[in-house]
């Protein structure tokens, strides 16, 4: 299946309703307005297939690009191609939700992550602490440094609420992660989490989110849902 017929196939899934709610979230045209479910018969058709991936990431238009983020090859990307795929994530469901993703399944996950997070950029930072909540919540806790890992909380504890908005929710997530994802670190990740308090998160055109990873913890706690890991990473 080429290029061009994968974008008619995902023009015809294309819902008004779903288009409205990808662009009041920051996507820009061209937008079809896809279900992230809808996607999946034609995955399964296509399966894996980087070249596909590629060509449609570079169209720049919303669906294709998360849908180039189910097909791709993520062993097969390097370092620069995952930096190419960010350079084109121009909103934090780009960023977070297929660059990140897609890097999560990579060997040099973490070494792309930590550069990104170090970048000072508003999305990169978003995408390297959000690929760790994807990670923490599917791969093995022994192939994370237990060292590494709280100097990160310490870094989000002293850092969060002067950071860009939409790393603040990555870096939030990756503290609620943590705690439940990563069973020898949940007391220190509850602990940082009580101290950072609530973060407000400024968004455009709407009202501020205000995060609160201690609360949301304590939900798992309740039901029961310390130590999840997710079989897979992308749908």
């Amino acid at each position: 299946m080429d290029a061009g017929t994968v974008m008619r196939e995902l023009e015809a899934l294309g819902k008004e309703r779903m288009k409205k709610m990808y662009i009041s979230n920051g996507a820009k045209e061209p937008v079809f307005g896809v279900a992230t479910g809808a996607m999946k018969p034609l995955a399964k058709k296509i399966k894996v297939n980087q070249g596909l991936a590629e060509e449609l990431y570079a169209t720049g238009n919303y669906d294709a690009m998360y849908f180039a983020g189910i097909i791709a090859d993520p062993k097969a990307m390097t370092e620069v191609d995952f930096d190419r795929w960010m350079d084109g994530a121009y909103f934090y469901m780009l960023s977070d939700n297929v660059v990140s993703v897609t890097l999560a399944e990579a060997d040099i996950a973490q070494e792309v992550a930590d550069k990104w997070i170090a970048s000072g950029e508003e999305l990169r930072m978003s995408a390297g602490w959000s690929c760790y909540c994807w990670l923490l919540g599917n791969r093995k806790d022994e192939e994370f440094s237990i060292e590494k890992l709280e100097g990160m909380l310490e870094t989000v504890k002293k850092t969060i609420h002067d950071a860009p908005e939409r790393a603040k929710s990555a870096m939030n997530n990756f503290v609620y992660t943590v705690a439940v994802s990563y069973v020898a670190l949940h007391e220190k990740a509850v602990e940082i989490a009580e101290e950072m308090g609530p973060v407000e998160m400024k968004r455009d055109g709407k009202k501020p989110s205000i995060l609160n990873a201690s609360e949301e913890i304590q939900k798992q706690v309740d039901g029961g849902r310390i130590g999840f890991k997710r079989k897979y990473v992308r749908c």
